[in-house]
């Protein structure tokens, strides 16, 4: 199959469910918990339980860094993860509302400083794939490491893909700038709304053929609409969404994202990677948390809506 590396963000994830609106200046009843998280990490732990080998590079902080690592390697990845002695691990607080939607706070921490002093040229070393999340570009030295790994992986003939991670902070980045930025990739791996940002166009079909056209393949999560492939210009499969009940949409398409992945790397057909790929989206939308395997948090409230 070839090894895949993934290079992007560690979070801790602390996440709240309330059935109730937000109560401005008072309190709203609410289920926590606290979660290893983060797209490139959710990424990496998604493609590893689902067979593919993998590495995951990524920059934790001086708090719970241990924690981090030792989550990763529980997931089966081989992680690469320099821990800050001076900043504290990223981490994002998710709102999830009744129907799985989330709102999220975000502090970027030790993540926002991951750069080339992180990187060594034997990470590539037995992978056929390199994967980014788009949340490294968003940042001076994320994007310098970025544009070094993609120049080192391009140079040894690994395939590479990029998701844009969040329309926010890829607006304020630039659509423009971010596919030129990440011309080295062939594939890209954006939500509906990122690929109408990274367009301007106003449907789904138009932006996967726009998108393809840019990269070569495009898979466009549609949530729960499934996912369209673009490639050379064109749309060329389509696929349906699982039907599950939607607990917490934490994480679906970083697990989409690993559903393909590992389906490309395992030389599947374009039908069955974006097949692949909504399933691993439908798991993670039945649990709470981005990542496989509901086990695996602190209780934070007793309340039972949170089963292991």
């Amino acid at each position: 199959m070839g090894g895949l590396l993934v290079i992007g963000d560690v979070v801790t994830d602390v996440v709240a469910l309330h059935e109730q609106p937000l109560a401005t200046g008072t309190d709203t009843d609410a289920d926590i918990v606290l979660r290893p998280g983060g797209s490139g990490a959710n990424t990496a732990s998604w493609a590893a339980h689902l067979g593919a080998d993998v590495r995951f590079l990524g920059r934790a902080g001086y708090d719970t860094g241990e924690w981090h690592i030792a989550e990763l390697v529980k997931a089966g990845v081989r992680p690469h993860v320099p821990i800050d002695p001076d900043r504290p691990t990223a981490i994002v607080i998710a709102m999830v509302d009744g129907s799985g939607e989330r709102s999220m706070l975000t502090n970027r921490g030790a993540g926002g400083h991951i750069g080339v002093a992180d990187w060594a040229g034997s990470l590539l070393d037995g992978v056929r794939h390199l994967h980014v999340s788009g949340y490294t570009l968003f940042a001076g030295p994320g994007l310098e490491l970025a544009r070094l790994a993609m120049r080192e992986a391009a140079a040894r003939g690994i395939t590479m893909s990029v998701d844009p991670a969040s329309t926010g902070p890829l607006r304020e980045f630039g659509p423009e700038r971010f596919l030129r930025e990440t011309a080295p990739a062939g594939i890209v791996i954006p939500n509906l709304e990122e690929a109408l940002v990274l367009t301007g166009e106003s449907g789904a079909e138009a932006a996967a053929a726009s998108l393809s056209a840019s990269y070569g393949t495009a898979a466009v999560k549609l949530g729960a609409g499934g996912a369209l492939l673009g490639r050379d210009g064109r749309v060329v499969a389509r696929a349906a969404a699982t039907e599950t009940p939607v607990v917490d949409s934490t994480g679906a398409g970083d697990a989409f994202a690993a559903g393909f992945l590992a389906a490309l790397l395992a030389g599947m057909s374009p039908e069955e990677t974006l097949e692949k790929g909504c399933r691993a989206g439908a798991a993670a939308v039945s649990q709470v948390g981005g990542r496989p395997g509901s086990g695996n948090f602190t209780r934070l409230t007793p309340n039972a809506r949170f089963q292991p």
